[in-house]
């Protein structure tokens, strides 16, 4: 099997690439420097020329604030680019997997939200990324989607990062606690993914380290296994205004990875502690 794997130079890509070059998955990394998801015949020559078995989709315009004064270039990526990569797996007969998230709900209440769950995305990021689901499941019967949250990887920023650098800088810290999801470290996520494109098991997928915290909480177990003391102020979104608009529900249910006989995820505390070591090497 050949595999591509676009965003190579984001936290998933990067580990996505890591894993298959791990499994001796033949793979071709790609990023923007590369090819320009948003112009299709930039996309057919470069895919074409690759000819990959399966396309592992985890290039995306994910600045989410930012990405409410710049509509235009979010929705060029993440719907308009995603449409040309599954125009081009249809047409090549290619698997595609795509990376989706939590922001296409936008969901208020406390239940674990289902892959079938109505969809009500907030913000302008959530809405461009439904629609890169839409385009998916439109032209590629091969298909994964696959929705996280709160992801942080060895390669490049994260929540995880930023509050290490803030924590320490400071002796309190002001952090959201009403807003409820699963951290996701991208390593273990790769895995999955890995596992998913060595099968016919296509549908739609929710996948995230197991358990559910807040934000204020997340911080508080980073500040614990960094030894960090700077005290962690719970707040309310109210409190902490952005520009786009985040759910306080990111609860995904993972019973579609039973069904489907996926592993779960480990759990997200242990995750974060694999993740902090790997970084201090």
């Amino acid at each position: 099997m050949k595999v591509l794997v676009t965003g190579v130079k984001g936290q998933l890509g990067y580990d996505v690439v890591r894993e298959l070059n791990e499994r001796k998955i033949e793979c071709v990394g790609a990023d923007v420097e590369d090819f320009d998801i948003t112009d299709r015949r930039q996309t057919f020559g470069f895919i074409e020329n690759c000819m990959p078995d399966a396309i592992i989709h985890c290039a995306a315009y994910t600045a989410v604030d930012r990405a409410e004064d710049d509509e235009e270039k979010c929705r060029a990526v993440n719907a308009d680019g995603t449409e040309n990569i599954a125009l081009c797996a249809k047409e090549i007969g290619a698997k595609m997997v795509y990376i989706s998230t939590d922001y296409v709900f936008g969901d208020e209440g406390d239940n674990f939200l289902e892959v079938d769950f109505e969809k009500n995305p907030k913000n302008v990021y959530g809405k461009t990324k439904l629609l890169g689901e839409e385009a998916v499941i439109k032209n590629v019967e091969k298909s994964f989607i696959v929705r996280t949250s709160w992801v942080f990887g060895k390669n490049g920023g994260n929540f995880v990062r930023t509050m290490m650098r803030v924590g320490s800088q400071n002796e309190e810290v002001r952090v959201v606690a009403d807003q409820i999801g699963s951290p996701t470290y991208t390593y273990d996520l790769s895995k999955l993914l890995c596992d998913m494109i060595m099968t016919e098991k296509y549908g739609v997928y929710h996948a995230t380290n197991e358990g559910v915290c807040s934000w204020a909480e997340f911080c508080e177990e980073i500040f614990s296994f960094a030894s960090i003391k700077s005290k962690v102020n719970h707040i309310t979104t109210e409190q902490y205004p952005t520009k786009a608009k985040r759910p306080k529900n990111s609860r995904l249910s993972k019973s579609c990875l039973d069904r489907a006989g996926f592993k779960r995820l480990p759990p997200w505390q242990n995750a974060l502690e694999r993740y902090l070591k790997e970084i201090e090497e």
